[in-house]
């Protein structure tokens, strides 16, 4: 499929691999004699190969959306932003077909980051709505730029059960929340959910039950990336948003990419062409 974009991988330039290694706390990179382990607070080390990381071995997209890995926790860290520097100009470096969705460590850097070439910010979905990171979206609404909207850190044991309860959950609350307050204020602002919003939308009917705003579900302006779901749950989500507002998106290196082909080229042709192309 020609022009085909993933709008969500994942890919930690040299820059940012040499920052974790250098740390002595997590979230780091750490090597003993059975080779490299990802620490992160909370959670048991976990095995980690820089190959997954190399930029050669990403091929058959003509674009791919580089997104932080909010889930390690960075932005919290009092050295956050030259560690997010380490990410962003690393990405940026590598140019096509790569670009990134850029994580500032503080409002104030947004203009800077879609400046420097970055196609949109990254949230956390906890961070959606807080009143802090208003004024950088109405700026990210006034460059016409969207937003990437990508689950937290979490810990848990094993490694699926968070993402399968903590990483939902939090998709869940940042989609009804930004349906209840979110919109409202920003009306222009393209917004991207990761992980099909962990399958919000097609609460739908329970959220029209409870006197929600259940019309969020018709939002022109709210897209949904596909990772880690198949095509069962996209053809669900189909039924309710319809296929132009879902966007293919991988997860890579993270899960590896699930077989869309019985949604048909037709609907393969909208998510990975034609609704990327027109969101960013």
């Amino acid at each position: 499929m020609r022009r085909a974009i993933d709008i969500h991988q994942h890919l930690w330039p040299d820059a940012f691999l040499s920052s974790l290694a250098r740390r002595t706390a997590p979230p780091r990179l750490k090597r003993d004699g059975h080779g490299w382990w990802l620490e992160l607070a909370g959670d048991a080390p976990a095995r980690f190969n820089p190959a997954d990381h190399d930029p050669a071995a990403r091929v058959g997209f003509d674009r791919v959306v580089v997104a932080p890995s909010l889930p390690l926790g960075v932005e919290a860290l009092p050295e956050a932003e030259a560690l997010l520097e380490d990410f962003h100009s690393g990405v940026l470096a590598l140019g096509a077909p790569f670009t990134l969705w850029a994580s500032p460590a503080r409002p104030a850097l947004v203009d800077e980051l879609l400046k420097a070439g970055a196609a949109g910010i990254a949230l956390a979905g906890r961070e959606l709505v807080d009143e802090r990171w208003a004024p950088a979206l109405e700026r990210l609404a006034e460059a016409g730029k969207p937003l990437f909207v990508h689950p937290g850190p979490a810990s848990g044991s094993p490694a699926w059960l968070p993402a399968l309860t903590d990483y939902v959950a939090e998709m869940h609350a940042a989609w009804h929340a930004w349906a209840a307050y979110g919109r409202p204020r920003h009306p222009r602002l393209r917004v991207i959910f990761a992980m099909l919003a962990g399958l919000a939308p097609l609460h739908a009917e329970r959220l029209a039950a409870r006197g929600g705003p259940s019309d969020a579900v018709h939002d022109p302006l709210t897209f949904f990336d596909t990772s880690s779901y198949g095509p069962r749950a996209i053809d669900a989500m189909v039924r309710v948003v319809g296929v132009d507002r879902l966007l293919y998106g991988t997860d890579v290196p993270v899960v590896a990419p699930s077989d869309l082909a019985p949604l048909g080229e037709a609907a393969l042709h909208a998510l990975m062409v034609a609704n990327p192309e027109r969101v960013l």
